[in-house]
């Protein structure tokens, strides 16, 4: 009996611990400002796939002329990908389709985009796309900077 208690409580410890490390994580990523919800499906096929299948929740963040996205469900400070302001090409933007919807925020605005020649799509609400598209807009002259 006082064994099982002692597992339980043990149990019941870590799983606290673990909860407050990754509410600590996420507000250490959020601490420097600059951050906005967003989605990110990595290695798009050429053709839209409206099934919901690849996209990730997670947080980005402005870092000078690089967006660090994390993963919102991870442990990891570091960022999950780095993306670079002069190598994004941004190719389409459209509504959330079919199951999509499910698997997206629900004022979700799916940005295509090429980086480093990989297609990747970004969801994230309007608010946060008009300042994702300002902020690629805003390149230093002489930087390339295709948007559509």
């Amino acid at each position: 009996m006082f064994l099982a208690l002692w597992v339980g409580g043990l149990v019941v410890a870590l799983v606290a611990v673990g909860l407050f490390v990754f509410g600590l994580r996420r507000r250490l990523i959020q601490r420097s400002g600059g951050t906005f919800d967003c989605s990110l499906r990595w290695n798009v096929p050429a053709e839209p796939d409206l099934s919901g299948k690849g996209w990730v929740y997670g947080v980005a963040r402005y870092s000078g002329d690089k967006v660090n996205w994390f993963r919102v469900f991870s442990y990891s400070p570091r960022p999950r990908r780095v993306l670079e302001r002069s190598a994004i090409e941004v190719v389409a933007r459209r509504m959330p389709e079919g199951e999509e919807e499910l698997a997206l925020l629900s004022d979700a605005i799916v940005l295509g985009c090429l980086h480093r020649e990989t297609r990747l799509e970004l969801a994230m609400s309007e608010d946060a796309l008009t300042g994702f598209l300002a902020w690629l807009e805003a390149a230093p002259p002489g930087q390339r900077v295709n948007v559509a």
